[in-house]
């Protein structure tokens, strides 16, 4: 017999009282208590993980109302671009008809080239005001919707590191 199976023997008790070979063994382990050892592991665990939760809530809850903020700016930012675009079409409409009245009033070919030329000049300087408003407006929409978005991701990764 070797250390083991006397070991084995000398802790090993019956089931039931039972002294012969059918009863099953019950293996006393007087040096652990399984039930403290793992329960004290597990506490700091699931405190951890409480805290490591209630962190991801709070910072979820902070995106979100980021998010929430970027996509109100972005909405605004875009009807007041629309309306801006329409507002620049009715302004090119009218200055094309008032261009039509005025060729219908031209008494000579010199009249036509005048006024074809100064509308011509009138039309592109107006077009590239227009233009640069235009693009303003969507650089101001593209900053102020992202600007949110981008606070929050930096105080949320300055916090986690």
């Amino acid at each position: 017999m070797s250390d083991a199976n006397v070991k084995a023997e000398a802790n090993a008790a019956p089931l039931n009282g039972m002294a012969n070979g059918s009863a099953k063994l019950q293996f006393d382990l007087p040096f652990f208590n399984i039930q403290t050892v793992f329960g004290n592991l597990a506490e700091p665990a699931a405190a951890r993980a409480r805290a490591n939760f209630e962190q991801i809530k709070a910072t979820s809850e902070e995106i979100s109302g980021a998010l929430y903020e970027a996509c109100s700016t972005n909405a605004k930012r875009a009807a007041e671009y629309g309306t801006r675009v329409v507002e620049i079409s009715n302004t090119r409409t009218t200055s094309a008809l008032d261009f039509i009245a005025q060729l219908a009033d031209a008494r000579s070919f010199a009249d036509l080239v005048n006024l074809a030329t100064t509308h011509s000049r009138k039309t592109f300087e107006a077009a590239s005001a227009q233009n640069q408003e235009l693009w303003d407006l969507a650089q101001q929409a593209a900053i102020e919707t992202t600007e949110p978005i981008k606070k929050s991701f930096d105080r949320v990764l300055h916090r986690s590191s």
